[in-house]
């Protein structure tokens, strides 16, 4: 009966949890990421009108369409469309704090007093507003030490990466950040929308990636922000990403993850600092 009442038979276009779970193997194949049964209802909604554009009318000719030749291009829109993008800027403030309080204060103009080479990395950036407010960080607190500074920020999503690489938000995005940073770090556009300053803006690069994929870069990189991503993974999934990070970070690098996030339950060469703050062995 709990199978049934996860897939109603009113439902516009038939989909049985048969048909789910082999979309939600596909998925976890491909992304990492876990779709629980209780789920089906979302991944229902989201999917409904991508069925009717295609004018399909079961989801069990929608999944032989993107597992066929010719739907190749269409995993890439499901991907999209099955992904969580909730972030704002500064989400996690102490995070930021900690940054410019533990990584920015080390940096040098002249090599002697401190590091003059930075490179983080935004992995799981949504739309953008995360690797933004690394950037407004560092440009508060050490950009008068014209640094070698590079963020990278990746998303699976590639419709949220085109998003932040425009730089360009809504009233009430920008509206936490008040009218002391609103106005010093982006500038009125039309449409009541406010545009990020280049001088933030090249400071990121931002790229479409999977983080199950290979991964181009080789680092070291000084900090990783992974944050409200790991959730969405199974134990063995999550155990191999921390130890990729723990790979690509330099040694005393840092690691900060997600509020509902922990990775104390695995044996790593990482050491809690902080509320879900790791900083990797020197």
């Amino acid at each position: 009966m709990a199978a049934l009442s996860t897939a109603p038979e009113h439902r516009e276009f038939p989909f049985t949890l048969k048909e789910y779970r082999r979309l939600a193997a596909f998925i976890h194949g491909r992304t990492g990421i876990t779709l629980p049964d209780h789920k089906i209802n979302m991944v229902y909604s989201r999917l409904t009108r991508r069925l009717r554009e295609l004018g399909f009318l079961a989801f069990s000719e929608y999944c032989e369409y993107y597992l066929s030749p010719e739907g190749e291009d269409e995993i890439e829109y499901l991907i999209n469309a099955l992904t969580t993008n909730l972030t704002r800027f500064f989400r996690e403030k102490h995070h930021f704090d900690h940054l410019a309080a533990n990584l920015f204060s080390d940096l040098s103009a002249d090599g002697i007093k401190g590091r003059t080479r930075l490179r983080i990395w935004s992995a799981g950036c949504s739309t953008g507003e995360e690797p933004y407010s690394i950037a407004m960080t560092y440009l508060e607190a050490a950009a008068r030490l014209h640094c070698d500074t590079r963020i990278l920020a990746t998303d699976i999503d590639s419709s949220v990466v085109a998003r932040g690489a425009a730089g360009c938000y809504g009233v009430q995005s920008v509206a936490e950040l008040g009218k002391g940073r609103r106005y010093r770090h982006l500038t009125a556009a039309s449409g009541n929308e406010w545009q990020v300053r280049s001088e933030l803006r090249q400071l990121i690069a931002f790229k479409q990636l999977n983080l199950l994929d290979a991964w181009p870069m080789k680092g070291p990189f000084d900090a990783i922000f992974c944050r409200n991503v790991m959730i969405y993974f199974d134990n063995p999934t999550k155990a191999r990403l921390v130890q990729r990070f723990a790979d690509l970070l330099a040694p005393g690098g840092w690691l900060y993850i997600g509020h509902s996030e922990t990775i104390l339950d695995q044996k790593t060469v990482f050491r809690l600092r902080g509320p879900t703050i790791y900083q990797k062995g020197t």
